[in-house]
């Protein structure tokens, strides 16, 4: 088992990738705080991972919240006394609006979530790896819309924040073995679009040229598996790289 004897927090564990995620890791022996808003989501996915080499502890939160990002770090130091890995998942989609519909209350909303969230844990995690003096591990799920224009405006500007914001913490951290990557997925197949409700028509025309032209969207499986080996030691000599996991959507 590739996780075995490590504790991980995982956010946007109810559904989609961080689901994926979540099974994915509790099956390679890791002990899991799963971490979202919507209780009886998490608690059905404690139950059908019961018997699984890991264990997974449900925590109700809502990431956009400072306080949600300390306790859920501090959850898993006091149920398994330590922390080994962060996966900030968690995320939101913009209703594809360019910069000139964008509404203050969609950047709060989104900007909260897609990266004051993964800053606010990123921040927590790397002290305690800190005080712990361990090696710690860091995977935040970006998007092939901080790469290229796939999205709107905010939406994509989140992204592309949070990608500058793993590799400047996998250089600064260096000294103390503390490892940053992200993945970068294309097209999945998650609630993420039926979230987001009506996108704003005008704009969605303009970039569907672009959503076109992606291979056939991915599992979130596919994603789990590419979590699993940026936080496992076989990654060991990987530090500040941003993977596209899009079918070769971004090679072109």
């Amino acid at each position: 088992m590739k996780l075995e004897g490590k504790v991980a927090v995982v956010t946007g564990a109810s559904s989609g990738m961080g689901k994926a995620i979540v099974e994915r890791f509790v099956k390679e022996g890791a002990s899991v705080i799963a971490v979202a808003r919507r209780k009886e989501r998490l608690d059905a996915l404690v139950a059908v991972l019961s018997d699984a080499p890991g264990k997974v502890v449900a925590f109700v939160g809502d990431v956009s919240l400072k306080g949600t990002n300390e306790a859920m770090i501090d959850c898993a130091v006091s149920e398994f006394g330590k922390l080994d890995i962060l996966i900030n998942n968690a995320g939101i989609m913009d209703d594809m609006s360019g910069v000139g519909d964008a509404t203050d209350e969609k950047y709060e909303q989104v900007m909260n979530i897609n990266i004051y969230g993964p800053m606010a844990a990123m921040r927590k995690a790397v002290n305690v790896f800190k005080a712990q003096k361990s090696k710690g591990n860091i995977v935040n799920v970006a998007s092939v819309g901080g790469i290229r224009t796939c999205a709107g405006a905010i939406y994509c500007a989140s992204k592309a924040a949070l990608i500058s914001m793993t590799k400047n913490t996998a250089y600064m951290y260096i000294p103390e073995g503390i490892r940053c990557n992200a993945i970068a997925p294309g097209g999945i197949t998650t609630e993420i679009s039926t979230a987001m409700g009506m996108p704003n028509m005008e704009y969605y025309g303009r970039l569907k040229p672009v959503l076109d032209s992606s291979p056939q969207p991915g599992t979130s499986e596919e994603i789990a598996a590419a979590a699993l080996f940026l936080a496992s030691d076989e990654a060991s000599y990987i530090n500040g790289v941003i993977l596209p996991v899009d079918g070769g959507w971004t090679a072109g």
